[in-house]
């Protein structure tokens, strides 16, 4: 039986962790950040200006190659995806995932949102929920 810590290193295995700053330069340079934290979360603390909200539990679909309920705003396989979580845990599995979809420059911001927020890097008011299915707005 494999325990959670060693899924937790595999994932981390299979991605590169960035700093917050190192994630803001990364966006800033054309990676795309992904969002996976719950609506009532981005309501409270706001979200990453660009940042694109894709739930957890619908993530695998948003980002399935070819896939038919891919989201537009996706990018490609070789485009930088950093996932944001909370604190920087969920973000490491989800991470790992977009890698075994063949994301090759997947990776997710060590401290998720927590740790942006205390680098003091930009923070707006998240924008209303789009209408119809989870994680297939556009990004912030």
């Amino acid at each position: 039986m494999t325990t959670l810590d060693e899924l937790f290193a595999e994932a981390r295995a299979r991605i590169e962790r960035l700093e917050p700053a190192e994630a803001h330069a990364a966006a800033a340079a054309g990676g795309l950040i992904v969002d996976i934290r719950s609506e009532p979360s981005r309501e409270r603390d706001g979200v990453v200006p660009g940042s694109l909200h894709v739930p957890r539990t619908v993530l695998e679909w948003r980002f399935e190659p070819g896939g038919r309920w891919r989201n537009p705003h996706a990018g490609d396989l070789e485009q930088r995806v950093i996932v944001l979580c909370e604190q920087g845990y969920s973000s490491v599995f989800a991470a790992g995932m977009l890698a075994q979809l063949g994301y090759s420059r997947a990776g997710d911001v060590v401290g998720g949102f927590e740790g942006w927020r205390e680098a003091g890097l930009p923070i707006v008011a998240a924008p209303e929920p789009p209408a119809g299915r989870p994680g297939m707005g556009d990004p912030a």
